[in-house]
């Protein structure tokens, strides 16, 4: 079993049961919608199968949507594209027109006055540059720095920041339609700060929703300047390093990756990795060495879980895809310094209850080379508690509470299972014991750990530990 989870993107090349299916039973941990590309009727048809597949194989996916956030976007092009020439002169419009090889329309409203002499435009992802020369009564006269194709609807990057709200009536209206659905997990686009999460989470309190775990993804500069204060209000964060490498160096993007592992790490928040993570797989049934090297170095850095993107959205090989970057995660969490670690949360923990048996639990596990820890819980902490000491034995979570299970499912080690309740000590061993040899491989004289905080419904802390032998 591996710790480092899974997201699967869901697309045209992942959406029907039958791989949907198949993806779950091969350990998917979350699937992952792009509001960008699909709208609320393929959302609905995607998440009614899976629930159907769960209802079949008794299992509980998780579901993340990836909100749209303040993105800006070309219009549309004669042909669907435009490839623009280095050092020649186009124009680029605020009202709507077919762009071509000399125009093309930028849909927001302030672009003109907004910016200036100089300023800097990148187009498809960075791919394509273009600097402001002059400003006319509704365009502005742009020389091509670096030349290239442009297709319909591509992202639009400006070297300085403008005034745009962060939640667009689009992101409202998907925030709202996630709450309906019962998701897990809402991934924020374009993030620039603290204040960009918490007016998500006001709104989330507006509908009455306390589940939803909020991920701020981290694409901006502006971002990862408050890094600390957005991981202190996000459940979790992305590291995106698509739009990321737009807005800063690419050279910059591994070192802010393991800054923010770490930091994710100490204040026991989820940290995820995405973006060109096995890219080739989406023709390929081989990835390349460098793309199992990206992986197995985030593994090794110990982050939560790391995202299929193209590859199982648009790409030829979904399943191919996912077993492979399971393979490659199995093998490197082998090779995982898991003391160095455990040392590493030790030295920022708050010392509280939980946290204090927490460490202590894990130590016992490694001491006697226990085969899992169970963690009976209602609402979760116990197991997100002992995840942060990234244990090299599994984490068994057993809840009665749904919304529980759904929440663990991006946490390392930890893996959630749903049970129909939590009565008395005795009966909650014994179905520990049941469950750990079902999902794992014992033998006379394995050792399992059973912690928890018990009466289960009315203790808010671990506190008590017992050691069982098979």
């Amino acid at each position: 079993m591996n710790k480092t989870n899974i997201i699967v993107t869901i697309g045209n090349s992942s959406n029907t049961k039958e791989m949907l299916k198949k993806l779950i039973i091969d350990g998917t941990s979350v699937f992952r919608i792009n509001l960008n590309y699909y709208n609320h009727e393929f959302c609905e048809d995607v998440i009614n199968k899976i629930r159907d597949i769960d209802k079949e194989l008794e299992t509980s996916t998780a579901i993340m949507f990836d909100t749209v956030g303040p993105d800006i976007k070309t219009g549309t092009f004669n042909g669907g594209k435009a490839y623009y020439t280095e050092n020649t002169k186009i124009r680029i419009y605020n009202t709507p027109i077919m762009g071509d090889e000399t125009k093309l329309y930028i849909d927001y409203y302030n672009l003109i006055n907004e910016l200036s002499n100089n300023a800097i435009i990148k187009l498809n992802n960075g791919k394509v540059v273009l600097e402001v020369l002059d400003q006319g009564p509704d365009y502005l006269l742009c020389e091509v720095l670096i030349g290239g194709e442009v297709s319909d609807n591509s992202s639009v990057h400006f070297d300085c920041q403008i005034e745009t709200p962060f939640l667009s009536e689009k992101d409202k209206e998907d925030i709202i339609f996630a709450d309906k659905m019962k998701v897990d997990f809402l991934a924020l686009s374009l993030v620039n700060n603290s204040e960009d999460v918490l007016d998500v989470n006001d709104m989330l309190i507006e509908l009455g929703n306390d589940h939803i775990s909020i991920i701020s993804k981290i694409e901006k500069e502006s971002a990862v300047n408050d890094i600390d204060e957005i991981i202190k209000v996000s459940d979790g964060i992305m590291i995106t390093r698509g739009d990321l490498g737009v807005d800063i160096p690419i050279e910059r993007i591994p070192g802010i990756q393991k800054m923010v592992i770490n930091k994710c790490h100490f204040a026991n928040k989820i940290s995820i990795i995405a973006t060109e993570v096995m890219a080739s797989m989406e023709k390929s049934l081989i990835p390349t060495k460098a793309e199992v090297s990206d992986v197995a170095n985030a593994v090794l850095d110990g982050v939560d879980a790391i995202v299929l993107s193209l590859e199982t959205m648009k790409g030829q090989y979904p399943i191919e895809a996912f077993s492979m970057m399971k393979k490659i995660i199995t093998t490197t969490e082998e090779d995982i310094d898991y003391f160095d670690l455990l040392n590493r949360a030790v030295r920022s923990d708050s010392g509280d209850i939980t946290g204090s048996l927490s460490y202590s639990v894990i130590d016992l596990a490694t001491r006697l080379d226990t085969k899992a820890i169970v963690a009976p819980t209602i609402t979760g902490y116990t197991a997100r508690k002992m995840s942060r000491f990234r244990p090299k034995c599994p984490i068994i979570a057993l809840s009665p509470n749904i919304d529980t299970v759904k929440s663990l499912k991006l946490y390392f080690g930890v893996y959630p299972v749903l049970i129909k309740e939590l009565k008395t000590l005795d009966q909650t061993i014994e179905k520990s014991k049941e469950i750990v040899s079902n999902i794992t491989e014992l033998t006379n004289g394995d050792k399992i750990i059973i912690t928890g905080g018990y009466p289960f419904s009315k203790t808010k802390h671990t506190n008590f530990i017992k050691i069982e032998e098979i």
